[in-house]
């Protein structure tokens, strides 16, 4: 019955009101999510896969889903990528698809300063299946969903004309860095596309624009024992993020000595303490594992079995092309 009420506030929540986006907790891993601007990190191809499991003991409430490529091209101080995600909520009552190509340019500022403007331009479908959901009028206090014969209780809710929405959409950033710190502000929804199902009414104004702030600094603590070995470094940074009357801030320090990542960041919603997060991986040749955990500190408690995500980042710069020109703090993103 616990886990009803819970199910049903998070769709009541999500139904009513203006939804937010996901958000990886290992955003290092899942840059174009992140920020236009990071399309291109590396001279050769980069392709990063990222899965998060958001409280799976709610019934698989939230799962989601991206694979991404990019790429820079030096000829033209440009980042091509492209990225293609899904998101699952309500345990597949509503999904969100989404395939977004994205473009940004390099411009030197000073020295080895340098400034990225990148623009993301994609396509989103999503999809409501009515017969997943259920409302406060089927929920009976005594039994539940269910009658003792074993029928659902009905509902008097109208379903919508329309159970399937495509929209474009199309977001933003800049990216300034050198070797000491790098700072980003991406502007996610420029144009707040209609992703409601209802026609007309005031309860929805479209998808709300979301603005991220992500910065930080690389403290090299080693020097790597060849030329594409980072040795060891650590980075301590900060990511806040605002999408309509919703902020979070996540702040921790991301640790990297030869193989072994390690990392741990406190993420903060403002009306309320959120989660502390874990993080363990290892680097082997091009390719980056990573897993981390989201221990949940807000009321919802840990019974809701946390957050899981596991990002998988293959940099092909660490084995096609000759040491790396790049002399920067992003290391953190490769």
């Amino acid at each position: 019955m616990r886990k009803v009420l819970i199910i049903s506030f998070l769709f009541l929540f999500s139904w009513y009101c203006r939804g937010q986006d996901p958000v990886f907790s290992q955003f290092y891993n899942a840059p174009l999510e992140l920020n236009p601007a990071f399309a291109g990190n590396s001279y050769a191809s980069t392709v990063a896969l990222n899965y998060r499991n958001q409280w799976p003991l709610v019934q698989n409430v939230y799962q989601t889903y991206s694979a991404s490529i990019d790429k820079y091209v030096d000829r033209y101080r440009s980042g091509l990528g492209l990225n293609l995600s899904t998101d699952s909520a309500g345990d597949g009552a509503l999904k969100t698809t989404k395939i977004s190509s994205f473009y940004a340019y390099r411009l030197p500022v000073k020295d080895d300063m340098y400034l990225k403007i990148g623009i993301e331009a994609g396509v989103i479908n999503a999809r409501l299946d009515w017969n997943k959901l259920f409302f406060p009028d089927q929920i009976d206090p005594e039994f539940g969903r269910v009658s003792p014969g074993g029928t659902p209780f009905p509902s008097f809710e109208v379903q919508p004309d329309k159970l399937s929405n495509n929209y474009f959409d199309v977001s933003s950033g800049l990216l300034l860095y050198n070797p000491l710190f790098f700072a980003g502000l991406s502007f996610k929804h420029l144009t707040s596309p209609d992703d409601s199902f209802l026609n007309g009414g005031n309860t929805f104004a479209g998808l709300p624009m979301r603005i991220s702030f992500h910065g930080g600094f690389q403290i090299n603590l080693e020097e790597g024992r060849n030329k594409k070995d980072e040795g060891a470094f650590i980075t301590p940074n900060v990511l806040y993020v605002r999408q309509a009357d919703f902020s979070q801030l996540t702040f921790g320090a991301y640790t990297s000595y030869r193989q072994l990542l390690v990392g741990a960041w406190y993420r903060h919603a403002f009306s309320n303490p959120d989660a502390v997060i874990a993080s363990l991986g290892v680097r082997t040749g091009a390719v980056k594992i990573s897993y981390s955990f989201d221990f949940t500190v807000s009321s919802l408690s840990i019974d809701t079995g946390g957050s899981h995500e596991i990002g998988i980042l293959i940099n092909m710069e660490r084995v096609t092309q000759p040491p790396s020109k790049l002399n920067d703090c992003l290391s953190l993103f490769r």
